[in-house]
């Protein structure tokens, strides 16, 4: 789960860690009244969303007035502010924070993750702070320093201390920093983070270590003992069709594409979105059913595959074991029906992949159900290209 930046520095601020004095506004006149809340010379209006890349997106404004603070806060909450993140849709901004000003001196890049490779806990900084660490990455990868932390004795102060001399700090913040990356490691763990980043972490005028802008994400599986966190949820950003497989117990995620995928198995279904991008498809969706599908459930998924006219064709690729091929084959028959109102037919051309458990049966259903518009394959490589070849043709309305 993601929260906001004002929401996730607010969590700083009670581990001990240094942020500008801000405040949420939802209006206009709530920016306005937080701007003279401050009284700083200098008031940062930065737009609220679930996505990187907002100040290059022009998501970010420096006030020096109460009314450019009205003007700029005006001007950002409603707008769709679209980003290298958020993809070519956006997000519409509904909340602003309003904070105040910063001397600074230096900005760098400080985060905390989980490492699968390392089976532990990685803290990555660099020097290039206030850039995209991706870029940063891709161009310059000597600039990212890494301290690996056994997560049975925690991020030492050693370390702490090698990683503030390594990215150049002086005499003076050393110690500030290092005890800055204890806080931020302390609630990395504590709130079950999967990831802890702060870009940039800057060094002022004033010799204080401040974090300007600040992301906390949260492993799911966590949730039911933070309840404090899932408080924060704010589901106007997450995408309705997740939320939707979420509440049927479907594990959704929207991929942007318009091949839609219906897999049982997380492994099957990666795989499945990979052999859609090897031949040259674009998949709308990761989807995995579970081994526990029953008919209803494969009916919710063609609905919240249908939703926005987004997919172009449905492949379904089931490999059955716990999940029996009859049982899905059942599901696709009643969701033919109930999609098209009796006529068994299906909006766009579905293409069924059956393997495993009962997987004979299963291919009687669908033979002796004649479905219209709906296609078997015999392999995983050929379901992939024909429902690629007909997203094409109905992307042309052949």
């Amino acid at each position: 789960m993601n929260i906001h930046e004002y929401q996730s520095k607010a969590i700083m601020k009670e581990y001990g860690i240094h942020v500008p004095e801000g405040y949420p506004a939802f209006t206009v006149e709530e920016a306005v009244a937080n701007a003279k809340r401050l009284d700083t010379p200098v008031v940062v209006v930065k737009a609220q969303i679930h996505a990187g890349g907002r100040g290059e997106a022009g998501g970010v404004k420096l006030a020096h007035s109460l009314e450019e603070v009205r003007k700029y806060a005006k001007d950002l909450l409603g707008s769709i502010l679209v980003t290298r993140q958020t993809g070519p849709q956006g997000k519409k901004v509904n909340r602003l924070l309003i904070e105040a000003g910063a001397h600074i001196k230096k900005e760098y890049y400080i985060s905390f993750l989980v490492d699968r490779e390392s089976r532990g806990v990685v803290m990555m900084a660099s020097e290039c702070g206030g850039m995209s660490i991706e870029d940063v990455a891709a161009e310059k990868p000597e600039a990212i320093l890494k301290e690996y932390i056994d997560p049975a004795i925690g991020l030492a102060d050693f370390q702490a201390n090698r990683m503030a001399y390594a990215l150049h700090m002086e005499p003076a913040v050393v110690r500030k920093a290092a005890t800055f990356m204890k806080y931020l490691y302390k609630l990395f763990v504590d709130k079950d983070c999967s990831l802890a980043e702060c870009n940039p972490l800057v060094v002022t005028e004033e010799n204080e270590v401040l974090v300007l802008d600040a992301k906390l994400n949260f492993d799911d599986s966590t949730l039911t003992r933070h309840p404090d966190i899932m408080a924060l949820r704010d589901i106007t950003e997450e995408d309705p069709k997740e939320r939707e497989a979420a509440a049927e117990g479907l594990n959704y995620v929207n991929l942007g594409g318009d091949v839609a995928c219906m897999v049982n198995g997380a492994g099957l279904a990666m795989a499945t979105v990979d052999i859609i991008k090897e031949n040259g498809g674009d998949p709308a969706n990761f989807l995995d059913v579970g081994g526990d599908s029953t008919p209803e459930k494969i009916v919710a998924a063609f609905k919240i595959m249908l939703e926005g006219s987004q997919a172009h064709s449905i492949l379904i690729n089931i490999f059955g074991g716990i999940n029996k091929c009859d049982v899905i084959a059942t599901g696709i028959v009643e969701a033919a029906a109930e999609l098209s109102g009796g006529k068994e037919e299906f909006p766009i051309p579905v293409i069924v992949r059956l393997e495993g458990r009962n997987v004979e049966m299963g291919r009687e259903i669908l033979h002796k159900a004649n479905i219209k518009n709906l296609f078997p394959a015999a392999d995983m490589d050929e379901g992939a290209k024909t429902a690629i070849r007909l997203a094409k043709e109905q992307r042309e309305g052949k």
